[in-house]
């Protein structure tokens, strides 16, 4: 008897993953449309790749790949498309609590943000972070300590509860 088939395990692995991938990409690109699109690009390429895909580093090959997809969408130009109609009213002003983690998070680099993605959203240790981006534990590191400097500066009421050492 045989298992499930590839399509039936890669749609079982995307319900399962996809939100928390887009909340990842999301983190740094900073746009819940553009999340999406990376991935969803993301997973074409993970569909794709799937055959060849060990099980045992199928978590960090979709968030690496989901990584990789998010900072190649910042780097492209966008394709805006100005409009002659403005809106009749303006829109409503939000008011400033003093805590904007969306713009203390445009502060960081893309790949600073996709680092704290990783070790405070999806909760991965220094190496599992290093594994799944392809670089060195000390990157990592000093990578969440300057993203986090940054975004303590910015947002002096942010509180994190994890020792980072």
């Amino acid at each position: 008897m045989t298992g499930p088939s590839p399509e039936a395990e890669f749609e079982e692995f995307f319900l399962a993953r996809g939100p928390a991938l887009r909340r990842i990409a999301y983190v740094v690109v900073r746009d819940w449309h553009v999340a999406d699109d990376v991935t969803q690009s993301a997973m074409t390429k993970l569909y794709r790749a799937w055959p060849r895909i060990r099980r045992e580093s199928l978590e960090a090959y979709a968030r690496r790949t989901v990584v990789n997809e998010a900072i190649s969408a910042i780097r492209r130009p966008r394709r805006e498309w100005p409009s002659a109609d403005v809106p009749d009213t303006p829109a409503p002003e939000i008011a400033d609590h003093g805590l904007d983690l969306d713009r203390a998070l445009g502060l960081l680099a893309p790949q600073q943000r996709a680092i704290v993605a990783l070790r405070f959203l999806d909760d991965l240790s220094v190496a599992e972070v290093a594994a799944a981006l392809g670089v060195a534990e000390g990157t990592v590191k000093s990578q969440t300590s300057r993203g986090l400097a940054t975004l303590r500066s910015h947002l002096p009421h942010l509180v994190l509860t994890e020792d980072l050492r």
